[in-house]
């Protein structure tokens, strides 16, 4: 859900639209970000994640599918170069004794952190304990000296096949990544399901209705089957099975689902297009047939999610 962005100047503004990042964060990390953890679940049950499992999780945003696999009892690392406010709140929730705060990249490192110096701006904690919990800086990158292969399970549960262009960037993410997961590790990609299947891809329209004629990265499509199948080809990884799983946005009420959604950034083309009260105006409308009498928006969709393996 994570998308490159073509910044405009509104037509008939001249401005740049202003979006406050911090707000933004809280919003995903209050209201959207649950939306997904029947796919960590799936995930991490099909792979028996627990004691034992160590996990990078790419795009981690605030961090909630870290701390269902911490709580497993799986060491967690954690980066999100595109999102540093969600990482922010991230460290907040794996890191509680220093919210908000970094910790020194000198700091304490149990011996299975070897490799992530290759990492970028993360958060890392061991399993539910948090011993050895540290912030690393950067995105996952290129090192003078090879990164030595420390994860046996990569995620990036940040769905793909929605914007032009998404799976081009995870492409790359995937490339930095790989070479600090073992041989056979499990490499887990997400997506979004057939259209048909997802009730949310009649909102999603919105983006691209407001975002022409940008018509570029940004701009939201429709899944399409292969999306996974192809990112992993392209990453020199072999599928070991796939799943789909119902995921349904479930909001208190219009307002909530507005500012869950553009929290997401699928919009923001769209935003960049005209302003925000605009997106915001077209959203609501979009809702219209999504919300009960109680009030509630209640929002139907499924996820495809991928198992590939690191030859």
């Amino acid at each position: 859900m994570t998308p490159t962005l073509v910044r405009q100047h509104s037509s008939h503004s001249g401005a740049t639209p202003r979006v406050d990042p911090s707000a933004r964060a809280r919003d995903w990390s209050e209201i959207q970000e649950r939306m997904l953890v029947p796919l960590y679940e799936a995930v991490y049950e099909r792979l028996d994640v627990g004691g034992g499992t160590r996990m990078l999780g790419l795009g981690c945003g605030s961090g909630l599918a870290l701390l269902m696999a911490a709580s497993r009892g799986a060491a967690v690392t954690g980066v999100d170069s595109r999102f540093p406010e969600r990482l922010t709140l991230a460290r907040q929730r794996l890191l509680p004794e220093v919210p908000g705060g970094p910790v020194s990249p000198g700091g304490p490192v149990s011996p299975d952190a070897r490799g992530t110096r290759a990492l970028g701006d993360g958060v890392r904690a061991d399993g539910a304990r948090g011993d050895g919990a540290r912030v690393l800086e950067g995105t996952p990158r290129d090192s003078a000296d090879p990164p030595d292969p420390v994860f046996d399970l990569v995620t990036a549960f940040e769905p793909i096949g929605c914007l032009a262009g998404d799976s081009e960037g995870l492409g790359e993410l995937l490339a930095q990544a790989t070479p600090l997961a073992r041989r056979g590790a499990a490499v887990v990609l997400a997506g979004w399901g057939p259209p048909e299947r997802c009730a949310t891809t009649s909102v999603l329209r919105v983006a691209t209705k407001l975002a022409d004629p940008l018509r570029g990265a940004g701009s939201w499509r429709p899944a399409l089957r292969d999306d996974l199948e192809e990112v992993a080809q392209r990453a020199g990884l072999t599928p070991d099975g796939s799943g789909r799983v119902a995921c349904p946005f479930g909001y208190a009420d219009a307002g909530s689902a507005v500012r869950g959604l553009l929290s997401t950034g699928l919009f923001d083309a769209a935003i960049a297009a005209t302003d925000q009260e605009q997106v915001g105006k077209e959203l609501s409308e979009a809702l219209h047939p999504h919300q009960r009498p109680d009030g509630t928006v209640w929002m139907p969709n499924v996820f495809r999610y991928l198992i590939a393996r690191l030859p």
